[in-house]
């Protein structure tokens, strides 16, 4: 064979293990890092602060992504790369969530609640994420409601965890399907910032004629604001959480994904699952972080999102 044949022979093999090395999970984070830094590349302008940096972190977080694949590849038996491997997506949530509030401007001048606080009123008659903690302004509802709503967190690197623990498969599975359904959430919320309930009750300067809106300035009942897992929640939003991402909820899409997981793979938390997600949803208007509308188009996004996350899961994989 000649030498020429045989380097072909070797590259295309060498390109061929390469591509092998990615799975579904890494081909999607390189896309979405991919799509947003060319959107911040070409489309940035004076409502995207620091985009440099944040295109910097995009090109940085390709390579970081890349570079561990590989290093994974060439030391199979290390458990703790292992792990991080097939982990890194979820420890990307909270960055590219606290991303999508620099960059959910870039597009629509303007924060669109004053549509969804309308389409609110046509759809119910009133504003649920309002009347709900009214006609309930006590402190052991509030706290239960909030506790419920904490749990989203807890959940999330929970299934994980059980699964990595008890099989490696579905571990990987979890993680890549979710991860697709995040990552399509935030870029729903580069085209569609909705800020949510926080319009009604805490001043944003960058939302304007919030002073028209109906029932602002609005208070909280005594006794919500009593509980600790009220403060909790409200530390929580004020250092990790940020305006703009509440259009559709991926707490509600993320919860339901993890419930089809747990119902695949953990049959023993399965029923006790299915409640704890039932009151993510409601909890989610109580609590005031979503409109009734985005909860249901959290759910209309999971049950969209998830067959098609595992049929690409299926082909790439």
């Amino acid at each position: 064979m000649p030498s020429t044949t045989v380097k072909t022979y070797s590259c295309e093999a060498s390109a061929l293990q390469s591509a092998r090395n990615y799975q579904f999970i890494d081909y999607a984070t390189q896309f979405y890092l991919g799509v947003v830094g060319l959107l911040i590349l070409f489309f940035h302008s004076e409502r995207v602060p620091f985009w440099q940096f944040l295109l910097g972190g995009h090109a940085a977080g390709m390579i970081a992504t890349h570079l561990l694949i590989r290093v994974r590849d060439a030391r199979t038996n290390n458990r703790a790369l292992d792990f991080l491997r097939y982990f890194y997506p979820i420890i990307l949530f909270g960055p590219l969530y606290c991303e999508s509030v620099a960059l959910n401007l870039m597009f629509v001048g303007n924060y669109l609640d004053g549509v969804f606080i309308e389409l609110e009123q046509r759809l119910f008659g009133f504003q649920p994420s309002v009347r709900f903690m009214a006609a309930l302004p006590y402190l052991f509802v509030s706290e239960f409601f909030h506790m419920s709503y904490f749990s989203y967190y807890v959940i999330i690197p929970g299934i994980g965890f059980a699964l990595y623990f008890q099989e490696k498969g579905p571990f990987f599975h979890y993680v890549s399907v979710i991860s697709f359904v995040f990552y399509v959430c935030l870029l729903a919320f580069i085209f569609l910032p909705v800020i949510g309930p926080f319009v009604f009750y805490t001043e944003i300067p960058s939302f304007p004629n919030q002073g028209n809106l109906p029932f602002y300035p609005l208070p909280y009942p005594p006794a919500v604001k009593a509980g600790p897992f009220f403060h909790i929640m409200k530390l929580f939003y004020r250092y990790f959480e940020g305006h703009g991402g509440a259009f559709p909820s991926s707490h509600v899409a993320i919860a339901i994904c993890t419930l089809y997981f747990s119902w695949r793979y953990l049959p023993r938390f399965r029923h006790l699952h299915i409640v704890a997600v039932i009151l993510i949803c409601f909890s989610t208007v109580y609590c005031r972080y979503h409109y009734a509308v985005d909860v249901l188009a959290g759910l209309v996004t999971a049950v969209l999102l998830l067959p098609l996350g595992e049929f690409l899961y299926r082909r790439l994989q």
